[in-house]
């Protein structure tokens, strides 16, 4: 933004999530100018010249933060590539010029870190913005009628990118990419596609859509937090009961659960609230499973079912379990711990009936 008077010129720059193209005055001290004739915008949303304007590159991180990196890395008993490498999983990612080249890190966010790095990598999204009022109130009416979207790359036009909009105006992907919540991840010809940054957001936005789908309580409200701390003590009965308690929580009227996708998109943004990396439909060379998350030294692959009213729960728990052996789901993997588990939702009762581990 360029504002230029008689005396000087000021040059300063800003990102707002929503520009209002009516204005017609601004008021500094006791003058009010009028807008269209002294004021100039210069929009640089897109421009790669200004593609690292608002965070740190990874090779300014490794260069200025060195002396952090190797206090961070003892500290936490880690050497310096993996805390990197850590570090660029939980707040790198962001990018905000059309060649989708240049990523930047969270500012906010590795600052704080790197001023409590014994805590290690925590989730600062919130504290650097707090939840937009506006955004929690678009949600409600747009972004969250189908949570098997959460996950799902986007696409948007890049000229909805760029100039002004106002919020009444915007898509739910335009709000969310203006917001910060999604970020340009490639571009094709005129099209962004777009999808969270990295692992510190896309926990954020699990937790609205929680929010949501849990009628304004979350998973700690609901007595199913505990179920992070299970999966990586790989306590299978324990996980089942603590799914249990949020599924049983969830506002079916708005968010009905109808298949077998339903249930597999629910459970990936709920553990997706805790920072975990859940991915559905994991292919391998025989099939795909449902549902596969690292926890730990343990790896867990899901594989849901669901029995409707008259269906027998035990036929459907056999054909899971033959279908996860005949398949080889999880075996591709060369990890340290394997769990993969079968669960039987029944649709009439909304819960868990059945589950079992497939060894």
């Amino acid at each position: 933004l360029t504002v230029r008077t008689s005396e000087n010129t000021v040059i300063t720059s800003f990102r707002l999530i929503s520009e209002r193209q009516d204005f017609s005055s601004v008021r500094t001290g006791e003058n009010t100018v009028r807008a269209r004739a002294r004021i100039h915008l210069n929009d640089i949303s897109l421009s790669p010249r200004y593609g690292s304007l608002l965070g740190y590159t990874h090779s300014e991180v490794k260069e200025y933060f060195s002396d952090y990196l190797l206090r961070a890395s003892k500290l936490l008993g880690l050497d310096e590539m993996r805390l990197l490498d850590d570090l660029t999983k939980q707040y790198d990612g962001f990018c905000f010029e059309e060649t989708a080249r240049q990523k930047v890190f969270a500012p906010w966010s590795l600052l704080k870190f790197m001023a409590e790095p014994e805590r290690g990598p925590k989730n600062y999204w919130f504290e650097s913005g707090g939840k937009s009022s506006v955004l929690i109130q678009y949600m409600k009416t747009h972004i969250l009628s189908n949570p098997e979207d959460y996950a799902k790359t986007k696409s948007i036009a890049l000229s909805h990118l760029s100039g002004s909009s106002d919020v009444d105006g915007l898509s739910d992907v335009g709000l969310l990419t203006q917001a910060g919540y999604l970020t340009i991840k490639n571009v094709e010809y005129e099209t962004a596609f777009v999808g969270y940054p990295n692992r510190e957001v896309s926990s954020s936005m699990a937790q609205l859509y929680t929010e949501q789908i849990l009628d304004g309580r979350n998973l700690v409200q609901v007595g199913a937090s505990d179920v992070i701390r299970e999966l990586f003590a790989g306590n299978a009965e324990a996980v089942f009961q603590l799914l249990n308690k949020a599924f049983l929580s969830i506002d079916y009227k708005n968010y009905p659960v109808r298949d077998e996708s339903s249930v597999r998109a629910l459970a990936q943004v709920f553990l997706s609230c805790f920072g975990l990396e859940p991915s559905i439909e994991v292919h391998n060379h025989k099939g795909r499973s449902a549902l596969e998350v690292r926890a730990g030294i343990t790896h867990w692959v899901f594989e849901f079912k669901v029995v409707r009213e008259g269906e027998s729960s035990e036929k459907r728990l056999e054909e899971a379990v033959s279908q996860v052996l005949k398949q080889d789901y999880g075996k591709q993997h060369h990890v340290q711990e394997l769990n993969r588990m079968v669960l039987i939702y029944s649709l009439q009762g909304r819960e868990f009936v059945k589950w079992q581990l497939v060894d």
